[in-house]
């Protein structure tokens, strides 16, 4: 799975990810102060699964019609730990069976819920 970490994701998870394996860029330091519209053109043209804490790129889904390939993982609340984002993807990449293709993800504390486009 090839990750795209918007701006809103802490550095220190995009870090530990990259230590862990994972192929994972962050939009904070190659492209700082892009459009969320231009965050998914990068995304749909590396196909790279988008991971934020902006529940705008449900609306750019489903009314503006993008349609990232690898689809986006939205994390609804924001992290008291820098690292929790790095655990929440973790357990996400371990989950059998689980994809993101063409589905935006929603990740609360307690519950995961898919919807496909």
């Amino acid at each position: 799975m090839k990750l795209l970490a918007n701006e809103n994701v802490p550095l220190s998870s995009v870090t530990y990810l990259k230590s862990q394996g994972f192929d994972i860029t962050a939009i904070g330091v190659d492209h700082s102060g892009i459009s969320d519209e231009q965050v998914m053109e990068i995304a749909i043209a590396d196909n790279r699964t988008i991971v934020t804490y902006d529940s705008d790129y449900g609306e750019l889904i489903f009314k503006h019609g993008y349609k990232p390939g690898a689809g986006v993982i939205f994390i609804r609340s924001q992290p008291v730990d820098p690292l929790e984002t790095s655990r929440i993807l973790q357990r996400l990449a371990e989950t059998p069976g689980l994809s993101f293709r063409r589905t935006l993800t929603v990740v609360d504390s307690n519950s995961l819920r898919q919807k496909k486009y």
